[in-house]
């Protein structure tokens, strides 16, 4: 089989195209046939981790891919050849990316796709949307599970609407019944969170931005996933309604935050930090279930009529797919894997 491959960290010049032996599953794990894999900003963090061990002493890049099951190890359940799965975290303490023809991983980070939705959808899931599903399920006195009716009377306030986790938050959270307020930074990543189900889409910077945010929810916002807490923990303080979450998942902007602290705690705020890798299996599996609902109902279309915008490149140009991400491109960045 084709596999992009590297034996030692660094920029993209670390990858190659090689060829290898199509993997066997052993218990508990299966083989699955890739058709797309999805590349997300920690795909090429982690490979440009110098001073951090590999896992193996060769790795497969990429978390999220989408496929078809063709072996099934011992003791496996629920999943059989021929099943079409969309992937998660394959390569999470594991060297078997999605960067290749096949990839063997643990059964319980394969979950089942909708016969009607196509592998490019599948494989923009995983990091993005379960992320999304994380922020919007730790409000104290918010549903730890996301369906229809879940969020009806809440508002929630998406900080960087465009890109793949805000896209998927909005998505999710209407279908939850929230009304959603995105923050967006100009006219295209605007017109991309109205497509992606934004109820009300606000620019940033702007000094009434907090203004224009309270106008809309005179209470306050109940969720906030937030994309750059360094740069926007004070203006998320200031809409928070009391007992307000605000989820936070990664560092864009800057590596610290401060926030009033009076302020902070006469609202009850609950600060949420959120990682994927450690947030433990319970939470996986239900973000896994709940994403898989809304996929059925239809809930997380992709490409650009949707909000998401998908640019593609072959799997020997995986190395430019990383370079697209790190440079920070809108949408989602998809590697199309031909079997043979």
């Amino acid at each position: 089989m084709k596999a992009i491959v590297y034996s030692t960290p660094g920029d993209s010049s670390v990858l190659s195209l090689v060829n290898r032996d199509v993997p066997e599953p052993v218990a508990g794990e299966v083989r699955v046939r890739l058709a797309v894999s999805g590349v997300n900003p920690t795909d090429w963090k982690a490979r440009a981790s110098v001073g951090r061990p590999l896992v193996a002493d060769e790795v497969t890049p990429n978390q999220d891919g989408a496929g078809t099951v063709d072996a099934v190890g011992d003791g496996v359940d629920g999943l059989t050849v021929g099943d079409r799965v969309w992937i998660f975290l394959a390569a999470h303490e594991r060297p078997t990316g999605t960067a290749a023809e096949y990839a063997v991983i643990p059964a319980a980070r394969a979950v089942r796709l909708a016969d009607d939705a196509s592998f490019e959808l599948g494989a923009s899931l995983g990091v993005p949307a379960m992320t999304a599903h994380r922020a919007l399920t730790v409000h104290e006195f918010g549903p730890s599970r996301l369906s229809p009716g879940a969020l009806d009377g809440r508002t929630v306030l998406v900080q960087g609407g465009a890109g793949a986790v805000g896209h998927a938050a909005i998505q999710l959270a209407v279908w939850a019944g929230a009304t959603v307020i995105a923050t967006v930074s100009s006219d295209e990543k605007e017109t991309l969170a109205r497509a992606a189900g934004a109820h009300h889409v606000l620019r940033y910077p702007d000094a009434a931005l907090a203004d224009g945010i309270r106008e809309i929810a005179p209470n306050g916002v109940e969720h906030i996933v937030e994309v750059a807490i360094a740069q926007n923990a004070g203006l998320d303080v200031e809409v928070a309604a009391n007992h307000a979450s605000i989820a936070y998942y990664a560092d864009n902007g800057g590596d610290r935050f401060t926030a009033a602290v009076r302020e902070s705690f006469a609202k009850n705020v609950r600060w949420q930090g959120l990682l994927l890798y450690t947030v433990g299996d319970d939470a996986l599996g239900a973000a896994a279930e709940d994403v898989s609902a809304a996929v059925a109902d239809g809930a997380l279309p992709v490409g650009e009529e949707a909000g998401l915008p998908l640019t593609w490149f072959p799997l020997a140009d995986t190395a430019a797919a990383h370079d697209a991400v790190e440079a920070g491109a809108i949408g989602k960045v998809l590697v199309r894997i031909d079997a043979s």
